[in-house]
């Protein structure tokens, strides 16, 4: 028999789980998040094979859900140096690229910027013919004194048409040398010019981290002698290859929310649900819809930067398992040495874990802890915090279950109001590993349609992109399917046009 690992990290702990070709679980373990990340997921993935024993020669696949983007970006550590292109002169240039971005993380991430003619309408026209020689300046004097590790490229209404852009990339690589990592932000953001930049810097500057968490969990492998096929999960809620991964690093950033939906679907067999997922240092709660988590419509920021790629709409609170109770509640947590710090545990701090114990909603620990006002106090505290975000997220509709999932989920009342219940499934403590191991794969594509003549054909067009991607992206090509598509209505254009966004999936070859 086959079988598949799922490996989630996340702040406090890294799981990881072993399904067999039944999806049934086999194997499971949580171990703390180590201050490097890699050796958190090198200890969870060394308990699941050391449970399997004679068996782990089976497995054959393994998927995991990492922080390493999101903690680069917020820690502004180990991010490329980036040459920023973006093509638009003279339409665009009042606000030069990463104007708005925090002081701090431009200064890790510029090496220089430059915007040149170029750009299209919105219905695929070109503004401006591409001026080359200004791109191939700037690309040979760039740099001075500061190394050029990858190059991002934007264009105006580039998911219009990305003929400039890609004539660009090949200019950087005859200049800059073939191995140059380059991100183009067609293949990346959608339609808003300064958020998809944004989105496709983030992306080049985290070339360097791919790469390292790659290697990190290829060598984790080989310690232990498995030759199987690696996957990453991306932000909602499906996988990639790891090539794939190495070129668009920016779609992990919100794995681990997606994870924890998809994983929550799975566990409790219920696909439209408010989903709770309860750490060590926060709670995400987000929707699940048809069995995928609901997106965001809005723009996203990440560490600061204004983004416009596809995330889930996740609310997080500072409540976990971990949240120090002091004179009010959090929002500071003990993280992973929780097990150090925890009454619970023995140790010094008073925390929501030990508040829960002490309210006798979970045996958790090795020390008993006696109730105390203060304890309960943080109780009543904690459910007040549950419900406000619960009611933010639920949109008015009560008639949905909330699904309780992840190793602080027993600190959540037993009763919720604004749900129709709280469900709590077995195995909820490793529910995000889990979304990793059952996850499709999937690709996306967006660009602008006529609204009368024409707009069949482009749409197909649409979903052959799409399902081109998914089968980059590691799924089978003769079970693709085409799971979502919108048309939105594009007001103010001379000539009626609509927004086509397709997202294609299909399970792994």
């Amino acid at each position: 028999m086959s079988l598949r690992i799922g490996i989630d990290v996340g702040g406090t702990n890294t799981d990881a789980v072993v399904l067999d070709e039944a999806d049934r679980i086999i194997a499971r373990a949580k171990r703390p998040t180590s201050p490097d990340v890699t050796g958190g997921l090198r200890a969870a993935l060394a308990a699941v094979l050391d449970e399997l024993g004679d068996r782990s020669g089976q497995v054959s696949r393994v998927m995991l859900g990492t922080t390493h983007a999101t903690n680069a970006i917020l820690e502004r550590r180990s991010l490329g140096r980036v040459a920023v292109i973006r093509l638009g002169a003279p339409a665009t240039t009042s606000i030069p690229p990463l104007y708005a971005w925090p002081a701090d993380l431009r200064k890790a991430v510029a090496a220089g910027a430059v915007i040149v003619r170029g750009g299209y309408f919105v219905d695929g026209r070109p503004i401006a013919p591409l001026d080359t020689d200004a791109v191939r300046r700037f690309l040979n004097e760039t740099g001075d004194g500061v190394p050029v590790e990858a190059v991002a490229i934007t264009g105006v209404f580039s998911p219009a048409s990305g003929d400039q852009e890609k004539q660009v990339a090949e200019i950087a690589r005859a200049e800059l040398g073939e191995r140059i990592a380059v991100s183009l932000s067609h293949e990346i953001g959608s339609l808003g010019l300064l958020e998809r930049e944004n989105a496709t810097v983030l992306n080049a500057a985290l070339y360097g981290v791919a790469r390292d968490v790659t290697g990190g969990l290829r060598q984790a492998l080989d310690e232990r002698g498995l030759t199987v096929e690696t996957f990453f999960a991306q932000n909602d809620g499906t996988l990639m290859a790891v090539e794939y991964a190495a070129r668009y690093p920016v779609l992990t950033i919100g794995s681990g929310p997606a994870n924890s939906l998809r994983g929550a679907a799975f566990l409790s067999g219920v696909s439209d649900a408010i989903v709770a997922d309860v750490g060590g240092t926060s709670t995400d709660l987000g929707v699940l819809t048809g069995g995928f988590p609901r997106e965001s419509a809005a723009a996203v920021e990440i560490g600061g930067v204004t983004t416009n790629f596809r995330m889930p709409d996740i609310l997080s609170v500072a409540l976990g398992g971990g949240t120090v109770i002091g004179e009010g509640l959090g929002p500071r947590s003990v993280g992973y040495r929780i097990t150090k710090e925890a009454l619970a545990f023995g140790g010094p701090t008073p925390t929501m874990t030990d508040a829960a114990v002490a309210a006798g909603r979970g045996a958790v620990g090795t020390h008993p802890v006696a109730a105390g006002e203060r304890l309960s106090r943080a109780v009543r505290l904690a459910d007040e915090m549950v419900i406000d975000a619960v009611d933010r997220v639920a949109l008015g509709r009560a008639d949905r279950p909330l699904i309780a999932v992840g190793g602080g989920a027993f600190i959540l009342p037993r009763k919720v109001p604004g749900v129709s219940e709280v469900i709590r499934p077995a195995d909820a403590a490793v529910a995000n590993a889990v979304g990793a191991a059952i996850a499709l794969a999937s690709g996306r594509f967006e660009t602008i349609a006529p609204a009368g003549a024409g707009r069949a054909a482009v749409i197909e067009r649409a979903k052959e992109e799409a399902a081109a991607r998914a089968v980059a992206a590691g799924a089978d090509s003769r079970r693709v399917q085409i799971v979502e598509l919108t048309e939105v209505p594009l007001s103010y254009l001379s000539e009626p046009a609509v927004r086509v966004h397709v997202k294609a999936a299909g399970p792994l070859i």
